[in-house]
């Protein structure tokens, strides 16, 4: 399905991004892979080389347009096409609404939502020229109440009416559009901080039992791009909480509200 098949992901330096980097490798692609940490990219680079394909890394920040422009650019000139762009990008702003600042609410807007938004508007000419995939990463947090982590559901929301928009705006095409929604999976998104600061040593507050492993994660990603499915969402309390949110919307609020 991906073998010689160009794929950019953001985000691509730790965890989620880092792991379908590696599972879209397994499957014959050529990756290319941006973040801010170039250090992890080469790591990861080196070991994608060692399963026999090649690997591009464009050190990028999403919060600067031009860079993503840049980008992009970049992945075109070396390797002549995309056909698969992931706007992995993303962290969470922890914090009760009342108590964040209007610098949060923008850094976790620009990140989430503004940054994975114009990695497909840059992606996009390239997209439509080889009928290619856009892959949107969401979470189940799109589907319920937040309490302590508003903003980053409302921005994971925004992810979600985003996808919806462009499966509309891209019919005739054939570029697609396919929005993951995951519940608990390993990654750092615990260990950075509200100004998007990594720090290794901070706990993760999630519950272990839940959790689902990166590798197995990455798996059911790269699976449902393949497919082009317009949503899918994964781990079976991910699910749960889904379908509690849609359909039962006033229970998932008491759930929820004995949380916060």
């Amino acid at each position: 399905m991906f073998k010689d098949k160009v794929v950019w992901i953001t985000g691509a330096s730790s965890g989620l991004g880092k792991y379908m980097a590696y599972e879209f490798a397994r499957k014959g692609a050529i990756l290319a892979l941006s973040a801010r940490r170039k250090d992890q990219l080469e790591a990861i680079s080196a070991e994608i080389k060692k399963l026999g394909t090649s690997c591009l890394i464009i050190p990028c920040d999403v919060l600067e347009e031009n860079q993503l422009e840049a980008a992009v650019q970049v992945v075109v000139k070396e390797f002549g096409r995309i056909d698969v762009a992931v706007a992995n990008a993303g962290y969470g702003v922890v914090g009760k609404i009342k108590n964040l600042s209007a610098k949060e609410w923008r850094r976790q807007m620009d990140v989430n939502v503004t940054g994975l938004a114009l990695t497909f508007k840059y992606a996009y000419p390239y997209l439509k020229e080889s009928q290619g995939r856009i892959a949107l990463i969401g979470s189940v947090a799109a589907y319920v109440p937040n309490p302590g982590v508003g903003a980053y559901g409302a921005s994971k929301a925004a992810v979600r009416s985003i996808g919806q928009t462009l499966q509309l705006e891209l019919k005739g095409t054939g570029v697609t559009c396919t929005v993951l929604h995951p519940g608990f999976v390993e990654s750092d998104i615990a260990k950075v901080d509200n100004e998007g600061v990594y720090h290794p040593e901070n706990p993760d507050p999630r519950p272990a039992k839940l959790m689902w492993p990166t590798d197995k994660a990455a798996k059911v990603m790269v699976r449902a791009i393949a497919k082009r499915k317009k949503s899918y969402v994964f781990t079976g309390h991910g699910k749960f909480i889904a379908f509690m949110g849609q359909h039962f919307p006033h229970l998932a609020r008491w759930m929820f509200g004995k949380m916060g």
